[in-house]
């Protein structure tokens, strides 16, 4: 069976929980860990998670869709504080909900204790300026403001979301990602990889985790902007981050029965 049509039958057989249903869960004490596999291991994920799991329906589809643009200074700040592991660190990125039409300007921020908050303010597309009170929003949190800042990276991928019967985590297992550089005119993608994170109460028990362990899927980070970056820009600085595109390289090329 073609493993896409495999992912979409199991997914179908997932309880549907709706945006409004998730809207009551409170993960007070969250950690948020990431772990890449590929689409093989989704779908037999997929099958372990049946009885277990809800899937996010919106408007009855269980595939969320995504467009999401980083931005970052001429001398690519954002990108070199991750590649440079420094602590706190941002980045800038405008995020299009495709499905809803849904826009927002979004700025996250990691900490030294390793929890990132994100914050964002709705835009009316993907050409932000500093209008609207965009231009503050910026300086606040970053201090930096629009002209300092330009459009670096774009993607397009498809998400999956879960949550837990018990409501105590949600998953978001993201796939097909497509890359475009807007400095370079390159373009990449990761074939069969599969980008997953969890977000959990870190005081309860996680099916998932038991799941994951399961099927030898380890943690292991990755930014959609670092990696876009690194894969259709050549000359960037990217010592860091080749041990791991080697791997995802294989994730992403293996042959699928």
């Amino acid at each position: 069976m073609e493993i896409d049509q495999k992912i979409a039958e199991l997914l179908a057989r997932l309880t549907p929980i709706t945006l409004e249903e998730m809207s009551g869960i409170r993960l007070m004490n969250r950690t948020d860990t990431k772990f890449v596999t590929n689409k093989e291991n989704l779908a037999r994920l997929l099958e372990l998670t049946q009885g277990k799991y809800y899937a996010q329906s919106i408007d009855g589809s269980k595939v969320a869709n995504y467009m999401t643009t980083y931005w970052d200074t001429e001398g690519h700040r954002f990108y070199l504080e991750h590649h440079n592991g420094r602590v706190p660190r941002q980045k800038v990125r405008v995020r299009t909900y495709l499905d809803s039409n849904l826009t927002f300007l979004e700025v996250k921020t990691k900490n030294n204790h390793g929890r990132t908050k994100k914050k964002r303010v709705e835009v009316p597309n993907q050409e932000i300026t500093g209008e609207n009170g965009n231009e503050e929003f910026l300086q606040n949190l970053t201090h930096i403001g629009m002209d300092d800042i330009h459009p670096i990276v774009r993607n397009k991928f498809h998400r999956i979301t879960l949550v837990n019967y018990g409501k105590t985590e949600r998953l978001t297992i993201d796939y097909d990602v497509q890359f475009h550089n807007i400095e370079t005119s390159c373009d990449a993608n990761t074939g069969q990889l599969v980008i997953i994170e969890l977000k959990r109460d870190g005081n309860v028990y996680s099916p998932i985790l038991e799941i994951l362990r399961q099927l030898r899927i380890k943690p292991s980070g990755f930014s959609k902007y670092c990696i876009g970056n690194v894969m259709t820009n050549k000359n960037i600085k990217q010592n860091v981050f080749k041990q791991k595109l080697v791997r995802i390289r294989k994730l992403s090329k293996e042959n699928l029965n």
